[in-house]
């Protein structure tokens, strides 16, 4: 058994801001399911979403966050993150985070270029080397904890289950059993476990998250009995790469904030038909609207007469690279676009301060879900929520720390996915969730889906594998199973549309609204959270 006095599970933007704040006070363990570099912060092109032109942009910050959301923003939340975005975002500059500027002599001599994205009033998202943003940021936050002396990194280490304490009604989370890249497992105790995990987009057959986005943090603390919040509002980002056979690549809202436009199978420019915004309407107005013109053809993204205008490879060099290998070019040619899953809103409930509903344990980041992005995520405030409330979460952490507990404590080992095909046992799963609880939904199609996920659990968990038997992608189709089962379970129960969560059969949103909130398979609805 190791211990230390803080574990970080999860080596993103929130996971390595909080190691920072950590390591003034203790001993920090950051765990890393893949290698540090490969995490859903080093996937975010267009950038950071920050007010850094003084107190009315912070107000406008804020009601553009609250507008985006469709009522279901916590305020107090977003007043949190946006009001100490402009601090973070400094640290980073002093830790040596090379945003684009403009060139030194010319009109603006060198300040941060500002760019607009969708839902948002004014140019506010700051980006680096053109559409890198998430990975300069990553590298940057790394090579400051690398040279923290008491943060370890343990990278390919998968997190297994949290170990709960109990002792009579109390229940503390007191450390995890880990699994390395050797396949030994690790019984790791602390005063305080972060879960910085990231998202869950690869429920979905179509995702713009990288592999390591399996939802495994908010599975585990599920699992151990921590409440989940509006796990039924997923983002899907309006355009990912469409091409037969090619990866769903981002291509960023930065585009449409440049001046590109959507066109459908005609040619013709659609978006005035379903908002005043046009292509910078929120992102699930321009998701459906995207849909809905798919029903007739192909629809593209279109940059030629940016492109008259603007150096668009200088501009977009990470997009314009991974458009040459198919042969197409931004200024040349429209792109095929249609919309993919691409960020949680839901996760483990917590406090501004990254409090959960179990004592010990604090999660911050995608993993987590203050209520700060409501039922529609403003866009670019993801990096931005990570810096701010992975500081947050580390302040905490550090007043509240409890003793390293010794005694026994428990885990859910249960259900472990044990198939032939693990691969193909996955994609049926994530093939089930596109078509049944993806962009459009209703009853029948979540019930089907509901069918289908119990069908999935039936023939592939047991009693478990054994520990000889663990393996890191078993472990991850365990926690894509939990994720999946709690989203058609929220998503069902929410009768109405609002923000990313569109019934069919409920078009109308509700008059009062409400979070969902999800334990040990209850699921209630409360405008308190």
């Amino acid at each position: 058994m190791r211990v230390v006095d803080f574990l970080i599970i999860g080596g993103g933007v929130a996971g390595l801001r909080a190691a920072v704040g950590l390591a003034e006070v203790g001993k920090v363990l950051v765990v890393s399911k893949d290698g540090l570099e490969e995490s859903n912060t080093a996937y975010a092109q267009g950038g950071i979403a920050v007010a850094m032109g003084g107190d009315e942009d912070v107000a406008l910050h804020l009601s553009d966050t609250i507008s985006a959301g469709d009522g279901l923003v916590n305020a107090k939340a977003a007043a949190v993150l946006v009001e100490q975005g402009p601090m973070r975002v400094e640290e980073l500059l002093r830790w040596g985070t090379g945003f684009d500027r403009y060139s030194a002599g010319s009109e603006q001599n060198g300040e941060l270029m500002r760019t607009r994205e969708g839902a948002h009033s004014l140019p506010r998202i700051l980006h680096a080397n053109g559409d890198a943003t998430g990975k300069e940021i990553a590298v940057s936050l790394l090579r400051t904890v690398r040279g923290l002396e008491r943060v370890e990194l343990m990278e390919w280490t998968t997190a297994v289950d949290l170990l709960v304490c109990r002792q009579g009604n109390a229940e503390r989370v007191v450390g995890a059993t880990l699994l390395d890249a050797a396949g030994e497992l690790h019984e790791v105790r602390a005063r305080a476990v972060l879960l910085a995990s990231g998202g869950a987009g690869q429920v979905y057959s179509d995702t713009t998250n990288p592999a390591v986005a399996t939802g495994d943090g908010i599975a585990m603390a599920y699992r151990s009995g921590a409440e989940l919040m509006d796990m039924e509002f997923y983002q899907f980002h309006p355009t990912a790469f469409a091409l037969e056979g090619a990866p769903r690549f981002l291509m960023s809202e930065a585009l449409r904030g440049e001046g590109a436009w959507l066109i459908n199978s005609r040619g013709e420019r659609f978006m005035e038909r379903y908002h005043p915004g046009l292509e910078l309407a929120p992102r699930d107005v321009v998701a459906r609207a995207i849909a809905h013109e798919e029903l007739a053809g192909p629809v593209y993204l279109d940059m030629r007469e940016v492109g008259k205008k603007m150096d668009l490879k200088a501009r977009f060099p990470g997009i314009s690279g991974f458009l040459a290998d198919y042969g197409l070019e931004l200024a040349r040619d429209p792109i095929p676009v249609r919309p993919a899953a691409h960020y949680l809103m839901g996760g483990v409930r917590t406090d501004e301060h990254g409090r959960t509903s179990l004592a010990g344990l604090y999660a911050a980041g995608e993993a987590a879900c203050t209520g700060v992005h409501g039922a529609n995520r403003l866009a670019s405030n993801s990096l931005l929520e990570g810096l701010v409330f992975g500081a947050l979460a580390a302040e905490a952490m550090i007043s509240e720390q409890g003793s390293i507990e010794q005694g026994a404590a428990d885990s859910d080992s249960s259900g472990l996915v044990d198939v032939a095909d693990v691969e193909e046992w996955i994609a049926q799963l994530q093939r089930l969730m596109w078509r049944d609880a993806g962009l459009l939904r209703d009853a029948a199609g979540l019930q089907r889906a509901q069918a289908g996920l119990q069908a999935l659990r039936q023939t592939a968990t047991g009693q478990g594998a054994g520990k000889s038997g663990l393996t890191r992608r078993a472990l991850e189709a365990r926690n894509l199973l939990t994720v999946a089962e709690v989203i058609v379970q929220a998503a069902l129960g929410r009768e109405e549309s609002r923000g990313a969560h569109s019934r069919l059969d409920f078009p109308r949103r509700a008059e009062v609204a409400k979070h969902s909130l999800l334990r040990r398979g209850q699921l209630r609805f409360s405008g308190q959270i």
